[in-house]
């Protein structure tokens, strides 16, 4: 019998109750359908989260990747995702099952995170080069939700939760979903959007970097760069490090900065009360809330929601 690994089965559990139980007992049958329907052979998987990942090698001698996910709606936004960016900077797809939720991709070499660069500098022009790559515009016709979908997470939390949530409070969530609300019935162009777009999820490909596992959104680029903003942050100086990604951020790919902030307490509060519900509540989270509060509150001179 199979074993995987032990924080695998406990999130596949958590996030997908009783489905995820079947689909854990099937997966070794799922693994042996791809080992048989594409000639490849499997190697251990990487370290997973709530997919099954691992390196293979088809007969030819090329090495893929097959991602293994429960069928249903993440599985088949990200693989309308990756068709459509169509190798925009993301990385391709050679084969796919969407009934068994199977994604055969491109492996990348050599392969590292964007987050083994320690310049944070770079890391943040890199970042930028990517997502220019990725800048499509929203197709006419998609399954893919709309930013709103986010606003609709937070708003239910506040339903639910109307004197706040862990160490969110009621001021903060409203205000919050006040500006979500304010963003998204003002968005000017609707462009695809990664939907998890952070150091590690950018791959050294070649002399280039790659994107890989998208969420699937559309909406604007400025709220798609807010979850790099709270990656990889240093446990000093968090605020002028901040200060310095959105400088750069903005400069580079032509931002609009006000929103660009005003996302990021938004997705900031959402992205925050996402650990609370998890049960693994994220305190830097929490606190880039109150960064982005200065940031808005030093460049414009008034505080976050405050009408002009």
């Amino acid at each position: 019998m199979m074993k995987f690994q032990e924080q695998f089965v406990q999130s596949v559990c958590f996030y997908f109750k009783k489905e995820g139980k079947v689909w854990l007992q099937k997966l070794p049958q799922i693994i042996r359908y791809c080992e048989q329907k594409w000639s490849l052979k499997m190697e251990d998987p990487y370290h997973l989260s709530i997919n099954y990942v691992a390196p293979a090698k088809l007969e030819s001698g090329k090495e893929v990747v097959v991602k293994l996910s429960i069928p249903g709606t993440e599985f088949l936004d990200e693989l309308e995702s990756l068709r459509l960016f169509n190798q925009h900077g993301m990385v391709q797809v050679i084969d796919f099952d969407k009934e068994k939720g199977i994604i055969i991709l491109d492996k990348l070499f050599p392969g590292h995170t964007l987050a083994t660069i320690e310049n944070d500098e770079k890391a943040c022009r890199e970042a930028a080069l990517v997502m220019k790559k990725l800048s499509i515009p929203a197709p006419i016709h998609t399954r893919i939700q709309t930013t709103a979908v986010r606003e609709k997470s937070l708003r239910d939390t506040i339903v639910q939760n109307e004197n706040g949530y862990g160490p969110l409070s009621s001021h903060v969530l409203r205000t919050s979903l006040s500006l979500f609300t304010k963003l998204n019935q003002s968005i000017a162009q609707y462009k695809l959007l990664h939907g998890d777009f952070h150091h590690y999820n950018v791959l050294a490909s070649g002399n280039a970097w790659i994107a890989i596992d998208p969420k699937g959104l559309i909406g604007e680029v400025e709220y798609d760069l807010i979850q790099f903003l709270l990656n990889r942050l240093p446990e000093k100086d968090v605020y002028e490090v901040t200060k310095n990604r959105v400088d750069i951020l903005t400069k580079d790919l032509n931002l609009d900065k006000e929103r660009f902030l005003l996302w990021g307490y938004c997705h900031t509060v959402l992205a925050t009360s996402w650990t609370v519900e998890g049960d693994n509540y994220n305190k830097r989270f929490y606190q880039m809330i109150e960064i982005f509060e200065k940031l808005y509150l030093k460049t414009y001179g008034r505080e976050v929601g405050q009408s002009r």
